[in-house]
């Protein structure tokens, strides 16, 4: 039966409703007659009535539509595209987004072959609210998933969704089911308390946020967890898993890197493979690369002392003309700065200092230059102040490379006590080794 023009009235008051736009299109001739007003009129250029729906409404879908929808829409207008796309009565649907009235707009294209088969309803549907009401759901599921498996300093994976990983993976081995190869990596940032103590928490974040981004990059195409306060780990699996030995190298290269020039965090780290039919479950792997990082962290601890005593063999010598003029550059630059504080530098490798006069007339000490003066001012610090003073310089050869800031009492010529505060600081030569030592220290 053919639809008429009441036949088609009606259908168009039924869904005025829902539509802001309809047209009732022949899809021999190509005639067409608004049957809803448009909401959006004039997105669209398309008159009330016409003989070519179809070639108008390709002229003039590019002024509207935008560019990355356009070709999608067009095809809408194709009528054999139609027809064969309508031939089993189902509705054809196409979203894009349009420009009204200066505003950018979401909606769906609906096209429905009427029973005649001889002719089509173009409905244009506006679904902006579907699509503001999707994307807040999505953005609130993405927000709880962020908060549930997201660390809020560093942005990567956190402890539970390591142990949602792990719990996979262990359902995986203690069932018996084929388990790809895996290597775990466990990282753990090193003298994240000393930072903390000395130079704030927010020190410490930094590190953290440096050393999670260390890891993500070396191991780029695997998870990466923040497991704890300075503690990260790594599943390795396909390509990284291949190439397990040299990225362990290249992160270790340059955590050493970052403890010789102090440019970033130092990571202690260890890898441990799984051992299929051996393993238990993850956690045999797990605490092998635990205890490996270990490892590696007393041996990166024994190297960073060797390293700032490197002046060993050289401390006999003595000082060259050059580096003593050196010496006395520096140590005129540092004494511009401080200006009536007492004030020193050493050259570590000559174990060679120069003190400021001051400090000397009012101590007693020999001279203002001196051979291993760090062993002659041992004796007028107060016995009582020894452990924390040595601590502090202890720090600095851990590596913090900053003497923390430090008060103690030392004994004047008079053989009274004077309380000092003391901030030291380590140079460093061309390959980010200590070179000066030197430091501040103020009277009370």
């Amino acid at each position: 039966m053919n639809l008429n023009q009441s036949d088609a009235n009606m259908i168009a008051n039924a869904l005025a409703g829902h539509f802001v736009s309809m047209y009732y299109v022949d899809i021999e001739t190509g005639h067409f007659k608004q049957m809803v007003r448009s909401h959006v009129t004039g997105v669209s250029g398309m008159p009330e009535e016409g003989d070519d729906f179809f070639s108008l409404a390709k002229e003039n879908a590019p002024s509207f539509v935008d560019a990355d929808d356009l070709d999608e829409l067009l095809a809408v207008y194709d009528k054999k595209a139609i027809l064969k796309r309508l031939e089993n009565n189902t509705p054809f649907m196409v979203e894009c987004r349009v420009l009204a009235h200066g505003v950018v707009e979401h909606v769906r294209q609906v096209t429905l072959l009427c029973e005649d088969k001889k002719h089509i309803l173009c409905c244009l549907e506006n679904i902006d609210r579907e699509y503001l009401e999707k994307a807040e759901q999505e953005k609130n599921l993405r927000s709880a998933e962020r908060k549930a498996n997201i660390d809020a300093l560093t942005g990567i994976k956190n402890r539970n969704a390591f142990l949602e990983s792990l719990e996979e993976i262990n359902e995986d081995i203690i069932r018996g089911k084929s388990t790809k190869p895996f290597a775990v990596v466990v990282c753990d940032v090193n003298g994240l308390k000393n930072m903390n103590d000395t130079r704030g928490h927010s020190f410490g974040d930094e590190a953290i946020k440096r050393a999670a981004r260390m890891i993500c990059e070396t191991f780029k195409h695997s998870p990466v967890f923040r497991t704890g306060g300075d503690e990260f780990a790594a599943v390795l699996t396909d390509g990284d898993y291949e190439k397990r030995d040299k990225l362990l190298e290249v992160l270790r290269e340059v955590s050493l890197k970052n403890g010789r020039t102090r440019t970033g965090p130092e990571v202690a780290s260890g890898m441990a493979e799984y051992r299929t039919g051996i393993d238990r479950n993850f956690n045999n792997v797990y605490e092998r690369a635990d205890a490996e990082m270990y490892e590696n962290k007393k041996a990166m601890k024994a190297n960073k002392v060797a390293d700032c005593i490197r002046r060993t063999g050289e401390t006999d010598s003595l000082i060259t003309d050059e580096r003593k003029r050196l010496l006395d550059g520096m140590f005129g630059a540092l004494y511009t700065v401080a200006g009536e504080s007492y004030i020193y530098i050493n050259d570590l490798r000559y174990d060679y200092s120069r003190w400021s006069l001051k400090l000397v007339n009012d101590f007693g000490l020999k001279s203002e230059y001196m051979y291993h003066a760090d062993k002659i001012w041992h004796d007028y610090i107060h016995p009582d102040d020894m452990e924390s003073y040595e601590e502090a310089v202890e720090a600095v050869l851990r590596g913090d490379m900053e003497l923390r800031p430090l008060v103690y009492r030392a004994r004047k010529a008079d053989g009274s006590y004077a309380i000092l505060s003391t901030r030291g600081f380590v140079l460093t030569d061309s390959e980010g080794m200590p070179e000066y030592f030197g430091g501040i220290i103020i009277p009370h």
